[in-house]
């Protein structure tokens, strides 16, 4: 790409954030109508985990160390840990609802699709992220 005109390159990095925003957009309007469709605001607490799940990664993971990668650091395994933990209770918490008869099917796939569509938009954020112009993590 680095043979591009500078236009095209703004046009195109304009494209893939305005594709992650569609894609979070598209997570957050699915959470909603899990719960208003179906007159029971309880898979909305599955939404808590979707807050808590960046927080490790804010607070324990240094800036010297990837996540993406082994190491021996503590801190970052221990950020590891919490961030699967976090993940795993994202899936959990509809399950648990549905198995206790508290939502219903269609609840339930709206909260897994929600959960699907968060992970693809962090996927991408994670691809975006090697770019230069995007360095957050």
């Amino acid at each position: 790409m680095a043979d591009l005109p500078g236009y095209v390159r703004t046009c195109l990095d304009t494209g893939k954030l305005v594709f992650l925003a569609i894609l979070v957009s598209g997570g957050i309007v699915l959470q909603i109508l899990a719960c208003a469709l179906y007159k029971n605001w309880w898979p909305m607490l599955s939404a808590i985990t979707y807050v808590i799940l960046p927080m490790p990664l804010l607070f324990f993971a240094g800036s010297d160390d990837s996540i993406l990668s082994e190491t021996d650091n503590s801190w970052v395994n221990f950020t590891k840990f919490l961030t699967g933990f976090s993940t795993i209770g994202s899936i959990a918490i509809p399950c648990i609802l549905k198995h206790a008869g508290v939502i219903c099917w269609g609840a339930l796939a709206m909260e897994l699709s929600s959960f699907i569509v968060f992970v693809l938009a962090i996927m991408c954020f994670v691809g975006m992220n090697n770019d230069d112009s995007y360095s957050m993590l």
